[in-house]
């Protein structure tokens, strides 16, 4: 629990920083893709790896993908549907066939209705995801950071003890 503690902290650090929005939806997209897919599967290491590979915020792409996990969970129905159809195509039996008699491909559970249900969902929305989420950085940083700071309510945060805490532990943990 410390851990993803650790990492919301730091993601909410990430949206009042000057860090671009590119890195940042770029992690809230690589979260997505690994929060629908299924756990310690071929598919999320090799987002793993590409996370370190290019300039993805790896704070950003645990957290989102702990939350889109429950997501994902939800919309199981729905992914098994749409997996099924896809693997009933007629047309892809033999693609099908191929993949699976390949060394590594059968690991990634293609052939499993919410896998594959999942991994297309993923796929298609990731771009959407991305720019969803650069819009919606830039528009809190413009607007939404600015107008919070100046409620009662933070200035109420401010004053407590888990406020205090919070800078008293970043001053000792944080990076």
């Amino acid at each position: 629990m410390g851990l993803i503690l650790n990492q919301i902290f730091k993601l909410i650090k990430l949206l009042n920083s000057e860090t671009g929005t590119n890195q940042i939806a770029a992690g809230i997209a690589a979260g997505f893709v690994m929060g629908m897919a299924p756990a310690f599967s071929l598919q999320t290491l090799l987002i793993f790896i590409l996370i370190f590979l290019f300039r993805i915020q790896a704070g950003a792409a645990f957290v989102s993908a702990f939350f889109f996990a429950f997501i994902a969970y939800l919309l199981d129905p729905v992914f098994h549907v749409m997996g099924f159809k896809i693997l009933q195509i007629g047309s892809l039996q033999g693609l099908y066939t191929t993949l699976f008699n390949m060394p590594i491909v059968p690991m990634t559970r293609f052939n499993n209705t919410v896998v594959m249900g999942a991994g297309v969902t993923s796929i298609l929305l990731v771009p959407v995801i991305f720019l969803l989420s650069k819009i919606l950085i830039a528009k809190y940083r413009k607007s939404v950071l600015e107008r919070f700071k100046q409620t009662k309510f933070w200035k109420a945060v401010k004053a407590t003890s888990f406020y205090k805490w919070y800078f008293k532990y970043d001053e000792l943990y944080g990076e």
